[in-house]
């Protein structure tokens, strides 16, 4: 087995497209990854696609509202947890950013000009880019963003980004997952590098 961690996670999950509990997993997956998890639910969703085809539409839908009700948790965090009664970081927003990938105070420091601005299309954009969503799901509340607005954008982003993919899988299939085996590595890259340029738009351009 290949020692790139990323190579073994793959690995795993692919395991699960011939489980019982696999859809358990992903809802799990999909909820946490809104709110505090760092590995997106796309991970899980391609192979249990690639495992059970006709299943695709169910799948894209169960991972849609896992992650629009993760991101209600999240939301929940920001709102009710992440500031002391004095208005400054929570124990809770310190350990976040200490720990959870895709939380900074930097980034943080510029997310309430940003909601100002754009509302809606900011948490559309989030939903739908390598951006992590868990930034923009917790800081909407912390900020007091409109609630009803919020899970209309979380849900049609989501939804948008979980069906496209699930359906190219469902229509490509096989071919997909041998293009994913053979340059899984390159792939990896450009994720990271489209995240690092999500950070960097979300900073200089947004």
């Amino acid at each position: 087995m290949s020692a790139n961690p990323l190579r073994r996670l793959y690995n795993w999950v692919l395991s699960w497209a011939e489980r019982p509990g696999a859809e358990v997993v992903l809802f799990l997956l999909a909820f946490a990854e809104s709110s505090f998890f760092p590995i997106p639910p796309d991970v899980l969703l391609i192979p249990l696609v690639l495992g059970a085809r006709k299943k695709w539409l169910r799948l894209a839908l169960l991972t849609t509202l896992a992650s629009s009700l993760g991101g209600a948790c999240g939301y929940f965090i920001g709102n009710k947890l992440w500031w002391t009664a004095g208005g400054q970081f929570s124990g809770l927003a310190l350990f976040f950013f200490r720990v959870i990938p895709g939380f900074s105070q930097e980034l943080f420091a510029v997310m309430k000009e940003k909601y100002d601005l754009y509302n809606f299309w900011i948490i559309f954009s989030a939903g739908f880019t390598p951006i992590p969503y868990k930034l923009f799901t917790v800081s909407a509340g912390a900020f007091i963003i409109n609630f009803p607005i919020f899970l209309l954008a979380s849900f049609i982003s989501r939804g948008g980004r979980f069906f496209l993919v699930a359906g190219l899988i469902r229509i490509f299939g096989d071919p997909v997952r041998k293009f994913i085996d053979r340059h899984f590595n390159w792939l990896a890259l450009v994720f990271t590098i489209l995240l690092i340029a999500g950070f960097l738009l979300l900073k200089g351009v947004l």
